[in-house]
C-alpha cells in the first residue's frame, strides 16, 4: 500500500462521505435497521450515531482498511449500540449462514472490485425474513451524463479507492437473488456524475 492509499485516500473518503446531503440520505436509511445487523464497508463509522438502539442489538463493521477502522473505532467507543470490526473484503464475510437481520451498505457497492460475490455473500448470511438496506450512488439515467460517467470512470477509479460511477445498482442487487421491496432515486447535491443515489430495501427473493 502506498503513501496516498494510507495516508490521503482515507481522509479524502471521510470527507468526501460525510458531507452534507450524504449524511442527510445515511439518515434517512440508517434508521430501518434492527436486530444483529452487518455494515458492509462501515468506513469511518459515519453511519454510527444513526443506528436505533432500541431496535438494534449489534452492529457487525466488516471494514478492510485498517485506518478506517482505526476513524471508526473512536466513534464506536461512543455508539449506542455495540459494534465489532471484521477486517475481511466483503467478498469474504466471516459470519454465519443465515445469522444476520439486517445487511446495511451505503456508498460501498461502488467500491467493492468483485460486486456480484460481496452481493452473494450478503444474501448468505441474511436469515430468511432479513432486509437488505442499500444507499449508494450508481448508473445514471440521462444519457449525457452516463456517457460522463463512463468516460471519468478509468481515471476517477485510480484516485477514490477503486470507485465506480457508473454501476446499475439495482440491476447488480436484483442479479444477486434479491428482491427489491422499496426503491428511490435521484440526484443529491453533487456533481451529477457522481451524484445518481439509490436508496431502499430488498428482501431475499423467494
Amino acid at each position: 500500500m502506498g503513501f496516498y492509499d494510507k495516508n490521503i485516500l482515507p481522509f479524502l473518503i471521510d470527507k468526501a462521505c460525510g458531507i452534507g446531503p450524504i449524511m442527510a440520505q445515511r439518515q434517512k436509511v440508517v434508521p430501518q435497521a434492527r436486530g444483529e445487523v452487518l455494515e458492509i464497508g462501515i468506513g469511518s463509522g459515519l453511519n454510527l450515531p444513526f443506528y436505533d438502539s432500541a431496535k438494534v442489538s449489534k452492529v457487525w463493521g466488516l471494514e478492510p482498511s485498517a485506518e478506517m477502522r482505526e476513524k471508526a473505532a473512536k466513534i464506536a467507543a461512543k455508539a449506542a449500540v455495540p459494534v465489532s470490526f471484521l477486517d475481511l473484503p466483503g467478498e469474504e464475510i466471516p459470519l454465519e449462514d443465515q445469522s444476520i437481520d439486517t445487511v446495511l451498505v451505503t456508498y460501498t457497492l461502488c467500491t467493492i472490485p468483485e460486486v456480484a460475490a460481496a452481493l452473494s455473500q450478503m444474501r448468505r448470511v441474511l436469515r430468511p425474513k432479513g432486509r437488505l438496506i442499500f444507499c449508494e450512488h450508481g448508473q445514471a439515467p440521462d444519457a449525457g451524463v452516463r456517457r460522463w460517467q463512463d468516460r471519468l470512470n478509468p481515471v476517477w477509479g485510480k484516485f477514490s479507492g477503486g470507485c465506480h460511477l457508473n454501476r446499475p445498482i439495482d440491476a447488480l442487487i436484483k442479479q444477486a437473488g434479491f428482491e427489491i421491496e422499496a426503491l428511490d432515486t435521484g440526484y443529491i447535491a453533487s456533481p451529477k456524475f457522481a451524484g445518481y443515489n439509490y436508496w431502499g430495501t430488498a428482501k431475499l427473493d423467494s
